[in-house]
C-alpha cells in the first residue's frame, strides 16, 4: 500500500473513530436503553388493561387444557436455567396432567433448546420483546415466570423487565401470574418501581425468605419456596464415566471438577456509544453480549478475574502437591468458556473442558454427578450435585451460593471470589472435601431432603391458587394445601427416592 494510501486511511479511521464516538454520546444521553425498555414494557401493560373490557383475549373455559407460558432465560446453554424450568415443567405435568395443559415456553434460540422441555411448545423471544410479549399473553391463560434471578439488577435489568413485562400482561388480563421459584435482590429504582406497580397482583412463590421480604415491601405478594432443579435426572451415570474416560480419566482416579465464571463483568448493561464504536469499527468484541448490552469491562475487571483465577489455580496446586486428582473444568453456561480456558492456561494446561455449548444439560450433570469434590462458582453446578451426594463447596459473587451453605449448616464452604486469601482457603477447604466426605455429604443429603418438602409445599401452593381462580379445573383429589407436600412432586429419580426414604428423611 502506497505511503498517500496508508494515510488516507489513518484519517479516515480516525474521522469513524470521532463520528462513532460523537453519535454514541449523543444516543446515550438522549436515552438510557434499558429504561426506554422498561417505558415500553409499562406502557404496554397499560394498553392491554385498556384493552381487556373490549377484547379479553383467551379466557380459560371448562373442558379447555390450561394454556400457560414459561417466561425465563431459555436458549443460551446456560445449564441451570434449563435444568430448574425442565423440573419445573415435570412439576406442573404433574399436578394438573397433560390432557389438562397446553404449555410454550420462551426460549432465545430454538436450536440451543432442541431435545429439551417434553411436551411444550417453544416459542423464540425476539431482542426487543415487548410488542411480542403484548401479543404472545393474550393468547394465554396465565404466565409462569420461571427465570431463577426473577427480579434482580445484578446481570441484566433486560432479563427482569421480561419477567415483570409477562407477569404485568397477565394481570392486566386477569389471568394467571405466577413467579416461581425466583429471587428478588438489588434493583436499579426504575425497575423496583417497574416491579411495584405491575407485580402487585401477581402471586410469587421466591426461592428464599430474604426474596419474600423483599417483595413484600413492594407491595407485592409472595411466599417461601425453594429451587426447582433438586429433581432432575440427569443422564446415567455410565455416560458421565464415559465422557471423563474419552477425556483421559482411568476411570479410578478421584475426580475434582472445577466450575469457574466471570463474577465481574457484570452486570450486562446497554451502552449505545459502544454499540455504534463496534458496529461501525468493530470494537468491544470481547465485551459484547447481545444487540447493545455490554460486560462489565476494562482493565479493572480484568484485573479482578485474573487475580480471582490466579488463585484457584493456585489453591489446587498446593492441595495437588501431596494428592492425586483428575481436574476438569466445567462451564455450566457457554459464557463461561473463556474462564475454563484461562483457568486451565493457569494449571499448565492439559486439563479436560466440559462446557454446555458441546454438552447437553444431561450429559453435563451426569459427567459432574461423577465427581470425587466439585467446587463452582456456579449454583446449579452445586444444586444438581448433592442429589448424587457429591462433597461441594462455592467461590461466590453473591447470596445464592452463601444462602445454599447456610441451608446445609456448612458456611464455611462458601468462599468469596475477591478474598485475598482465596488461595488458602481453597486449599484447606478442598482437603476438606476429600478428608471428611461423609460429614459433607450428611450435610448434603439433609439439605436435599428439606428442598424437596418445600418444593412439594410449592406445588401445593401453586394447586390452591389455580383452584381459586378457576374452580371448575379438574384437579385431581387430594392435591392441595389439604394432602402431603410430598404427593405434589414429580417422579423422583431412584437415587433421589432413597434419600427422602432414608434416615434423613423419612415420609
Amino acid at each position: 500500500m502506497s505511503p498517500p494510501l496508508q494515510t488516507l486511511l489513518r484519517r479516515t479511521t480516525k474521522t469513524l473513530g470521532r463520528v462513532a464516538k460523537v453519535a454514541g454520546e449523543r444516543l446515550a444521553k438522549a436515552a438510557d436503553a434499558d429504561v426506554m425498555l422498561q417505558r415500553s414494557m409499562a406502557a404496554l401493560i397499560e394498553t392491554a388493561a385498556r384493552r381487556y373490557p373490549l377484547d379479553p383475549g383467551a379466557q380459560w373455559r371448562p373442558g379447555e387444557p390450561l394454556k400457560l407460558l414459561f417466561a425465563g432465560y431459555s436458549g443460551t446453554r446456560n445449564t441451570g436455567a434449563d435444568v430448574r424450568v425442565e423440573e419445573m415443567i415435570r412439576q406442573f405435568r404433574h399436578l394438573f396432567g397433560d390432557d389438562h395443559l397446553d404449555l410454550s415456553i420462551l426460549t432465545i434460540d430454538p436450536a440451543l433448546t432442541r431435545g429439551y422441555f417434553k411436551t411444550v411448545k417453544q416459542l423464540e423471544l425476539p431482542e426487543i420483546f415487548p410488542r411480542f410479549m403484548f401479543d404472545a399473553v393474550h393468547q394465554q391463560h396465565g404466565v409462569i415466570a420461571c427465570e431463577g434471578s426473577m427480579f434482580k439488577s445484578k446481570f441484566a435489568n433486560a432479563l427482569s423487565t421480561l419477567m415483570v413485562g409477562g407477569l404485568g400482561l397477565a394481570a392486566a388480563e386477569h389471568k394467571l401470574a405466577v413467579g416461581y421459584g425466583g429471587e428478588a435482590g438489588k434493583m436499579d429504582r426504575s425497575l423496583e418501581g417497574l416491579v411495584r406497580k405491575y407485580c402487585a397482583d401477581a402471586y410469587i412463590i421466591a426461592r428464599n425468605d430474604a426474596s419474600v421480604a423483599q417483595l413484600n415491601a413492594l407491595g407485592v405478594a409472595a411466599e417461601a419456596g425453594t429451587d426447582t432443579a433438586w429433581t432432575f435426572s440427569p443422564a446415567p451415570d455410565a455416560v458421565g464415566r464415559r465422557l471423563l474416560m474419552e477425556a483421559g480419566w482411568d476411570g479410578a482416579q478421584p475426580v475434582l471438577a472445577l466450575c469457574p465464571i466471570n463474577p465481574f463483568w457484570w452486570p450486562v448493561k446497554p451502552d449505545l456509544r459502544m454499540g455504534v464504536e463496534r458496529a461501525v469499527l468493530g470494537m468491544h468484541k470481547d465485551a459484547h453480549y447481545k444487540s447493545v448490552y455490554f460486560h462489565k469491562a476494562g482493565a479493572a475487571v480484568e484485573a479482578r478475574q485474573d487475580a480471582y483465577l490466579s488463585a484457584i489455580a493456585e489453591g489446587t496446586r498446593r492441595f495437588l502437591r501431596d494428592r492425586s486428582a483428575f481436574v476438569v473444568l466445567v462451564g455450566m453456561e457457554m459464557l463461561d468458556r473463556r474462564a475454563c480456558e484461562a483457568l486451565n492456561a493457569k494449571l499448565g494446561g492439559g486439563r479436560p473442558l466440559f462446557v454446555s455449548d458441546e454438552h447437553d444439560m444431561f450429559a453435563l450433570v451426569s459427567v459432574i454427578r461423577q465427581a470425587s469434590a466439585l467446587v463452582s462458582s456456579r449454583y446449579h453446578a452445586i444444586v444438581t450435585t448433592m442429589p448424587g451426594l457429591v462433597p461441594s463447596a462455592g467461590i461466590t459473587m453473591d447470596e445464592r451460593i452463601r444462602n445454599l451453605m447456610a441451608d446445609r449448616d456448612q458456611p464455611e464452604l462458601a468462599l468469596e471470589v475477591d478474598d485475598p486469601l482465596l488461595a488458602e482457603h481453597l486449599e484447606a477447604t478442598l482437603a476438606r472435601l476429600f478428608d471428611d466426605p461423609g460429614g459433607v455429604s450428611a450435610g448434603i443429603q439433609a439439605s436435599v431432603v428439606r428442598n424437596l418438602g418445600v418444593m412439594g409445599r410449592m406445588g401445593q401452593l401453586l394447586v390452591e391458587y389455580v383452584r381459586a381462580r378457576h374452580p371448575a379445573f379438574p384437579i385431581r383429589a387430594g392435591l392441595g394445601l389439604a394432602g402431603s407436600p410430598w404427593d405434589h412432586l414429580p417422579q423422583l429419580p431412584p437415587h433421589v427416592a432413597r434419600l427422602v426414604h432414608g434416615p434423613e428423611g423419612q415420609l
